[in-house]
């Protein structure tokens, strides 16, 4: 691997783990094997701490591709689970109000699908990085304080259903960059006279990586330890 040049590093990032979390793992193993006290590594596409899957970690020159490949279609198996939500959308916050979901069948739930594929706007989730008034919209939501989040437009390109078990839909989106399927869980838990969070995502697809080209991080560590180096020609370590 020349990791100076600019390696595209495909782990699968751990439940609980931050991005951030994954790209200093990776960094330090670096740091390690070519002797250096800094080296830039960063990551294409933020994963929640909650979700796991396809984190694209880049190594030195390729980390110039970071913009390009966040471009790319992203494509997640999600389990939203209904009759319940939570003010993050998703498993980071308590339960804070219950809805009926009895009601709910598959049939229905194929019937709404339609209304959030192709070009849609959607309203980012209070708990999230996007900016308000120059500020992370989920400084506000720590403080208690309400602010109002504007819709985006974006892409959701598929939308497959692929297990029910009432309460509990798995299904699997293929989205353009900026989607929060926590935030879709809520859209659908409204659509169905229910509510709604996000109990279980997995990206598996970023672009042109897989989930089968994915590493787990002890593996990617171990490669970089142990696997070949190359270096370029104008680099001597």
């Amino acid at each position: 691997m020349d990791f100076i040049s600019g390696e595209v590093i495909v782990v699968d990032k751990p439940l609980g783990w931050t991005s951030f979390d994954a790209v200093k793992r990776v960094r330090g193993a670096i740091q390690r094997r070519l002797g250096m006290k800094r080296f830039k590594v960063g990551h294409a596409g933020t994963l929640d701490p909650l979700a796991t899957g396809v984190l694209l970690v880049c190594t030195g020159r390729a980390t110039k591709r970071i913009s390009e490949l966040q471009e790319g279609m992203k494509e997640y198996v999600a389990e939203v689970t209904f009759g319940a939500t939570t003010p993050s959308f998703d498993l980071e916050k308590e339960i804070d109000a219950t809805y009926p979901w009895e009601h709910i069948t598959r049939e229905k739930i194929e019937e709404v699908l339609p209304r959030f594929t192709g070009h849609v706007m959607q309203v980012p989730p209070v708990f999230s990085a996007v900016k308000v008034d120059g500020k992370r919209a989920y400084s506000y939501a720590r403080k208690g304080k309400e602010v109002e989040i504007k819709a985006k437009p974006l892409e959701i390109r598929e939308m497959e259903i692929l297990g029910w078990e009432a309460p509990k839909l798995t299904v699997r989106v293929l989205c353009s960059k900026g989607t929060y399927i926590r935030a879709l869980a809520r859209d659908l838990g409204t659509a169905l006279d229910s509510g709604a969070h996000l109990t279980a995502l997995k990206r598996t697809r970023v672009g042109d990586f897989s989930i089968a080209d994915a590493l787990d991080i002890d593996k990617a560590v171990d490669i970089i330890a142990n696997g070949p180096v190359e270096f370029p020609a104008d680099q001597h370590v």
